[in-house]
């Protein structure tokens, strides 16, 4: 199934170029669906998707979707969820407390009261589901699962009637909307979005998602379904409605979504070598991971010899541990998974709040190892007083990360050709003062995989403006890594919201917003200042450990 995204032309140019230039070619993007069985399976070729959701006029396109209750909305500083996390369960099995599994749920879900004949549930611009091969609803973004269930059933039917052909159903177009389907063995998670994102980044957002469940219960939660293919998960999941809607929050807001990467508070070299080595003297003892945080940035982290710790599980979590206000009034030790690391086993996490926004998390193979975890935390916490690592956190959370408005310029900006009265036309537009119209970057370490973020300023000051420059990211991300485009390593895109540059070399990746009129030379030199900024901030912005990890 072809999918076209309407890009404009594509600007290619040479990686190894340090001002590349810009030549125009056609864009392609194809995105594979489902094979044979589509064409005769499939609803969404008569342009209706499951029951009624994509029918025409139902849903208004051009309004921004609604922030999620509960959440900020998106910026630079993170997210809070409310609410608690019951415990982690160290095994799987079968749980039966004499509650009605709606009744469970009711006290965490937002927009209970609505299901698929509610008009506003079908205004919602992104749903999320999960549901077990049985058809049986185990999550949804929006309503009641348990109201849901009759639409639960559908969807599991469309998956169902195609892999009875022999095909896997990955995709389904109607109209402006998308159906996007994952099956992992017998839980299916689907997407309906009429957001404009790429296919594979929804597929990839339904991938964490589903990470996020086995962080919870691990892989084995399969043998249930083997047992008792009606098994019904929620018991399970218990309280958790918040951690899934929390991140699927912050899929409108996080670049470490599509990165796959994780981004550093900034820090004073000697502040993050100090924290390194305090948590590196507490991984020799036996230790598997040592992550210290502050909200969803990295402050210093230490594996054990041949451990690494993959950015995905990184995010996720981040995201189970801020989703929880229990976290931050006491210290907890509970068990979890890392999808990446081992998607079988159980870790155990110790986990203690230092203040409000800073944290620190403890991961050990033992069930055993609170006591001595503890012992670590406090000889940590000492430490990180001592040295005043603490008091320069909150330094940096106030002072904040990189503002475009402090890129070193130089003498003159006048390189490339671009005359004094241009570049002072675009510097003075919408009132801006940067020059050449820069409105955000960012800077993605290939090496490292981490990546660093200018602030959001004016004129991307609200957070619909943020979203739509992050989808806009998004986009251009899925467009450069296409693999029919491999070979196309710089794009230049200019539209009526912005002009988008991105450029990719062995070593880092680049994605810039310019305003509109931005001059094309004239942007392609503030990229190359933007990385020689970074560049000269390494020590700052990035962890760079002695042994950097490899995933």
């Amino acid at each position: 199934m072809d999918y076209d995204p309407g890009l404009p032309p594509r600007d290619h140019g040479d990686s190894n170029d340090p001002n590349p230039s810009f030549d125009h070619g056609p864009v392609a993007a194809e995105i594979e669906g489902s094979s044979n069985a589509e064409a005769n399976h499939q609803r969404g070729r008569n342009g209706r998707a499951p029951s009624d959701l994509c029918s025409g006029g139902e849903i208004e396109t051009e309004e921004e979707e609604e922030e999620e209750e509960g959440f900020r909305s998106p910026g630079n500083s993170g997210y809070y969820g409310e609410g608690e996390i019951s415990s982690a369960l160290a095994r799987i099995e079968e749980v039966d407390d004499g509650r009605n599994s709606a009744e469970i749920w009711a006290r965490w879900k937002h927009h209970s009261n609505e299901d698929d004949a509610s008009a506003s549930w079908r205004k919602r611009k992104k749903h999320f589901f999960i549901l077990s091969h049985s058809g049986k609803p185990i999550y949804s973004r929006y309503g009641d699962e348990h109201k849901l269930a009759g639409f639960s059933a559908t969807l599991q039917a469309i998956i169902s009637v195609v892999e009875i052909s022999g095909d896997h159903v990955k995709l389904i177009r109607a109209g402006n909307h998308q159906v996007v389907f994952l099956v992992k063995g017998p839980i299916y998670l689907v997407c309906i979005s009429c957001t404009k994102e790429p296919c594979e980044e929804l597929m990839g957002q339904l991938e964490l998602i589903y990470g996020q469940m086995l962080l919870i219960l691990t892989k084995s939660i399969d043998r249930c379904f083997e047992k008792n293919p009606n098994y019904d998960m929620t018991p399970l999941l218990a309280g958790t409605d918040l951690v899934f809607s929390s991140l699927v929050h912050a899929f409108s807001w996080n670049p470490s979504i599509f990165l796959h990467a994780y981004t550093c508070l900034p820090l004073p070299y000697a502040t993050r070598q100090a924290a390194s080595a305090i948590l590196q003297d507490v991984a020799d003892s036996g230790i598997l991971f040592a992550v210290l945080m502050c909200k969803h940035k990295v402050i210093s982290l230490v594996g054990a010899q041949d451990a690494s710790l993959h950015p995905d599980d990184m995010l996720l979590l981040a995201n189970f541990i801020l989703s929880s206000e229990s976290f931050r009034t006491t210290e907890t030790f509970s068990p979890i998974c890392l999808p990446r690391y081992n998607p079988m086993a159980f870790l155990y996490a110790y986990i203690h709040f230092f203040d409000v926004d800073t944290y620190l998390t403890l991961l050990t193979t033992s069930s055993e190892a609170f006591y001595h975890l503890k012992d670590c935390r406090i000889r940590i916490e000492n430490v990180l007083s001592k040295s005043k690592v603490l008091i320069e956190i909150q330094r940096s959370i106030l002072e904040g990360g990189l503002f475009v408005e402090d890129l070193p310029f130089g003498v003159s900006l006048q390189s490339g050709g671009v005359d004094a009265k241009m570049s002072e036309s675009l510097s003075s537009f919408m009132g801006l003062g940067v020059p050449g119209g820069l409105w955000h970057f960012i800077y993605k370490s290939i090496y490292l995989d981490q990546y660093v973020s200018s602030e959001f300023s004016p004129p991307v000051s609200n957070s619909n403006q943020q979203k739509r420059l992050l989808r806009a990211y998004q986009r251009l991300y899925a467009s450069m890594h296409d693999i029919g485009n491999s070979s196309h390593k710089t794009q230049f895109r200019r539209d009526n919201d912005y002009v988008l540059l991105c450029w990719i070399t062995p070593d880092f990746e680049l994605y810039a917003a310019f305003d509109p009129l931005a001059d094309k030379v004239l942007a392609v030199d503030i990229c190359n200042k933007v990385c020689q900024w970074v560049r000269d901030l390494e020590n700052e912005i990035f962890f760079l450990g002695a042994s950097p990890f490899s995933w």
